[in-house]
């Protein structure tokens, strides 16, 4: 399993091999300078907290540092996270019938696989990225992977559905009884206010594998 320890310690590991302290690798990828300090590692209950997304693929860039780079210096922190297979779809095609049920979990076939380490949700699945409708963030190709048990909170990167089979990936602004406010990931693209009748599940996007 994918521990809170081993990506924070990825971080540190990325930090060192520049000569940074967490605070610079932040400062040099453009982010607030204590985004990585150890205080906001762990929350104010006392659980732990993860790094986002965003916030990863910005020091990758910084860095010039891929992917598999950042898995690498997970393993020297321990045991290289566990990896399973993990359903996956073009994002497209999500919205078509018969690949999630009423949870947004997701069934049926035509699903194919791909290896990931394992993310603490035996429903977790992966959406490819087409097209250019989520640049800057992310690029077509881009993987993402999505668990529909976690809980979501206000700034989190989400994938929602709709009714009438509109499928997004988009940060969570507002959440109400009535309605959703969702942000779009491309600066082109305005905020989508949506009636809570209108969406048929939200979950939210805990890995992007770029």
């Amino acid at each position: 399993m994918l521990s809170h320890k081993q990506v924070w310690a990825a971080i540190d590991g990325l930090a060192a091999r520049f000569g940074l302290s967490a605070s610079g690798l932040a400062r040099k990828a453009g982010l607030d300078p204590t985004t990585f300090n150890k205080s906001k590692r762990v929350g104010a209950d006392g659980r732990p907290r993860w790094p986002n997304t965003e916030s990863i693929a910005r020091i990758l860039d910084a860095t010039g540092a891929s992917m598999g780079d950042f898995m690498a210096l997970m393993t020297a922190s321990g045991n290289l996270p566990e990896q399973r297979s993990i359903p996956l779809i073009g994002l497209a095609e999500a919205g078509a019938g018969g690949f999630f049920d009423d949870g947004g979990f997701p069934v049926g076939s035509g699903w194919e696989e791909v290896r990931f380490p394992s993310v603490g949700d035996e429903h977790a699945y992966a959406l490819e990225v087409s097209g250019d409708s989520m640049l800057p963030l992310y690029r077509d190709g881009d993987i993402l992977i999505v668990s529909p048990g976690a809980s979501i909170r206000r700034g989190d990167r989400v994938v929602a559905k709709t009714f009438n089979g509109e499928v997004m990936a988009k940060v969570l602004s507002r959440r109400t009884a009535r309605f959703v406010e969702l942000d779009s990931l491309n600066p082109e693209h305005d905020r989508r206010v949506l009636a809570t009748g209108e969406i048929d599940w939200i979950a939210r996007i805990v890995w992007a594998s770029q």
